[in-house]
């Protein structure tokens, strides 16, 4: 999951970033509300977490912007929005849903609600409403990062674990290399070229099954048939 993160706070944003990280996520850290709307304009996102006490423009700003009429942030425009703020006043939260937002964190909060609320989002987002995809064979568990073939647990790597996620949350649609590096690797990461083929190579020898199917021309697909049984029955 792409995922970008607009927090002032140096300590926090610092935080959220590594938490996030830690969880396969590729994330995009910015400190103002201008930053903010410049990525919505260049970058496509899953998730935005944003903060409302923003230095220069209001987060709820940034919000009306992103769910308004501007061309410029099509791309995002249904994306999903976690506010974060420490206006605890039941009339900002609801100010702040009625806006757009489609949840609400108070600060302080702890760690493993937020990594919580950012998969609901994510699954809603993706029309998913059960937490495990259970493809048979094959059980990909997000909340514990864990993967089993056949009850047996698979180890990935967090590169490996996020292009399986990015395909397994679309099975049967071609993601092209684009789309996927879009969804696994933040700004300033330094990616070789090969880097994708190399990621799907080993997840392919790992789940010792014809998983994921390459098509010249448009791409990778997760091919959920394949995980009913190793020899197609």
């Amino acid at each position: 999951m792409r995922i970008l993160l607009v927090e002032d706070n140096l300590l926090l944003g610092e935080g959220l970033k590594d938490s996030l990280s830690d969880e396969g996520e590729a994330v995009d850290w910015v400190k103002t509300g201008k930053e903010a709307l410049l990525a919505l304009k260049s970058e496509p996102f899953d998730l935005v977490i944003l903060d409302l006490g923003l230095p220069d423009l209001d987060g709820l700003e940034v919000l009306r912007k992103l769910r308004g009429q501007e061309a410029s942030l099509q791309p995002n425009r249904e994306t999903p929005v976690l506010i974060l703020t420490a206006r605890d006043q039941t009339a900002d939260r609801v100010q702040g849903l009625d806006q757009g937002a489609d949840d609400y964190l108070v600060k302080p909060f702890e760690r493993d609600e937020l990594l919580a609320r950012t998969r609901a989002l994510h699954r809603r987002a993706t029309g998913r409403s059960q937490p495990v995809l259970d493809f048979d064979r094959l059980v990909i568990v997000p909340s514990e990062r864990r993967i089993t073939l056949d009850g047996n647990d698979i180890n990935l790597s967090r590169r490996e674990y996020a292009v399986l996620l990015a395909l397994a949350e679309s099975p049967g649609r071609y993601l092209s290399k684009q789309q996927i590096s879009e969804k696994i690797y933040g700004w300033g990461e330094e990616v070789e070229s090969n880097a994708l083929e190399v990621h799907i190579h080993h997840l392919r020898k790992k789940l010792e099954g014809d998983y994921i199917v390459n098509r010249r021309g448009l791409g990778y697909r997760f091919a959920a048939d394949s995980a009913k049984s190793s020899d197609g029955n």
